[in-house]
């Protein structure tokens, strides 16, 4: 398991970025990144399972582990999705946080990935793209 790090700073306060982040629509939008007509299913309340899908049904599901509203999300991830099924991984501690520090110029978002080598490759290149996309909706739409 290797944690990868990825931060940037926005010109918005943490509950404009924070809202960008978890709506449903502007979530759509920055996951775009990841891939094309990305949501997700479910609530985001500490404990409970969140489904991340793609337009064919397959993603992956996760359980929330914090919520504290405009400063941290963390998803512990438990599986893949095929066609809708839920298949189990052994994936460890593969998490993935996003942490909003508030400072004088607006929102430094940090985003801390526990993955394994397998995804490694994929989060360092979409990582960044999706950020940017973060801080451009979060600027835009003050």
């Amino acid at each position: 398991m290797e944690t990868l790090i990825f931060e940037i700073q926005i010109h918005a306060s943490p509950e404009k970025v924070w809202s960008i982040l978890w709506d449903d629509i502007s979530y759509r939008q920055w996951t775009t990144a990841f891939t094309e007509g990305s949501f997700y299913q479910g609530t985001l309340k500490v404990g409970s399972i969140v489904k991340f899908f793609d337009p064919q049904n397959n993603g992956m599901y996760s359980r929330v582990e914090k919520n504290i509203p405009n400063k941290e999300m963390k998803f512990l991830h438990l599986g893949e999705i095929y066609d809708g099924v839920e298949v189990p991984q052994d994936w460890g501690e593969a998490t993935e946080a996003y942490i909003l520090e508030e400072n004088e110029e607006g929102t430094l978002l940090k985003s801390k990935i526990n993955t394994s080598d397998e995804f490694k490759g994929f989060f360092e290149e979409k990582f960044p793209v999706a950020l940017e996309i973060v801080k451009n909706l979060s600027e835009i739409q003050l």
